[in-house]
This record gives C-alpha cells, structure tokens and sequence, in this order.
C-alpha cells in the first residue's frame, strides 16, 4: 500500500523531459490502487511549482518532507556550494505548510563544517526548534581528500562531535513534543512488522495489538514512548 520514490537527488529528476512533480502526479493517477506515495530526501531549491501542485491536491502524497539542508548558516551554505539560503527553506516549509498543515518536516544536518564557529551553529541548533524540525539525521563533518571543504580550515577541535550531540538533543526534544501533540487523536497506521508502523506523517507506531504486515490500520494514539507513539486499534 505503500511506495517510497528514493535516489541520492530526487528531486533533479527528469530536469530537461518531466519533473518530480510531474512524475510522482503520473504514478498516482496510473497506479490508482497504491495508497500511500512517500518521497525521500529532497534539495529545497530544486522544489519547482509542480511539485507544490501535486502535494496541494493529492493526499495519497505523504505529508512528509525531508529536506537536505546540512546547515542554516548564510555562509557556511555557500561554502558548501549548497544551492539555497536560510530565507528559502523558511518560505518553502511555510508555503507547504499553508496547503498541507499536517506535513511534518526531517532534515539532514552536517555539524562542525569547516569555518563554521559557534554562531553559525547556533544558527542551525535555532532553526530546529523554528522550523519544526521533527526527524533529523545529524551527521558530524569528516574531512575528504580531494574536497573544496578539505582545503578549508577546520573547525575547533572537538567541535563536530559535541555540536552534532547537541543538534540530536535537541532533535529528540523536537521530535517528542511533536508525537506528544498527537495524543487522543486518530491516525492512519501502515504497519510493517508485528506491532510497528508508520503514521502518514513518518511518526513511528507501536501498536498495542500486531497487525498483519502491510494492512492499513485506523488507530488511536493513547501514549509516547521512546520516540514512538503507542496506539490502540480505533474502536478497541
């Protein structure tokens, strides 16, 4: 019931024949039978109005998006050759937000880049908290020979390693406050192995009863715990 369009840049699909947005419209009007449309990663300047069309109009698309970011700092993006600003990622999570108010967003992150000193990172760390930031992937800087960034001079010492600590920290924070806003409501399970499923909204579920791998299961959420939501069968 469900399928994940995946590849290292999705969303540079098909730049000169058809558009992310376009092909994900043409997979869910060909394939009327597939329930759920989920997307993985995608680079926010490369999310065209197509795209923005389908998420308005088919809710069959998942309301997640997982954005790669890697910092929120003006500088250290364009030291990173990344393609979009702070201002950009701002716009396109309220512009989705406005059509879709229950997407939630996952970013990935790159804690300790080269140059980068405690006020470019706080500028990142804040980003989470303001952008509602509920799944991240927090990866620490590690130099590559050959790279732009390996010629750069580093960060200080240790830097990477405790500001990716703290950028999971407060992840985790984010993350529980988001599953916690869902207690008492009804939500749509997909599970996946014995009791565990996702939400439409990539919220990780146990249920209280197993359910057949693949089944569509109406719930309702009546806890949080270690990250998931714990929910019961609607009607239970």
């Amino acid at each position: 019931p469900e399928a994940v369009l995946t590849g290292v840049d999705i969303s540079s699909y098909g730049r000169r024949e058809m558009s992310l947005g376009s092909l994900v419209e043409k997979i869910l009007d060909e394939v009327p039978e597939l329930k759920r449309l989920r997307l993985s990663t995608i680079d926010p300047a490369a999310v065209d109005d197509d795209l923005i069309e389908v998420i308005a109009a088919n809710d069959r698309l998942m309301p997640h998006i997982h954005l790669s970011l890697q910092s929120m700092d003006a500088t250290i993006l364009k030291r990173m050759g990344r393609r979009h600003r702070p201002e950009d990622v701002f716009d396109l999570c309220r512009r989705i937000r406005g059509i879709r108010p229950d997407t939630a967003f996952g970013a990935d992150l790159i804690a300790g880049f080269p140059t980068e000193d405690d006020e470019m990172f706080e500028r990142t760390l804040c980003c989470v908290d303001s952008l509602g930031l509920t799944y991240l992937h927090v990866f620490p800087f590690s130099r590559r020979p050959g790279t732009p960034a390996a010629k750069m001079p580093p960060a200080a010492p240790g830097a990477a390693k405790a500001r990716a600590a703290r950028l999971r920290q407060v992840g985790r924070e984010t993350l529980d406050r988001f599953l916690r806003a869902k207690i008492g409501a009804e939500v749509e399970v997909l599970c996946e192995d014995g009791n565990l499923g996702h939400c439409r909204d990539y919220a990780q579920v146990r249920l209280v009863r197993p359910a057949r791998p693949g089944q569509l299961v109406a719930a309702r959420v009546i806890g949080v715990e270690d990250g998931r939501l714990i929910a019961e069968e609607a009607g239970t």
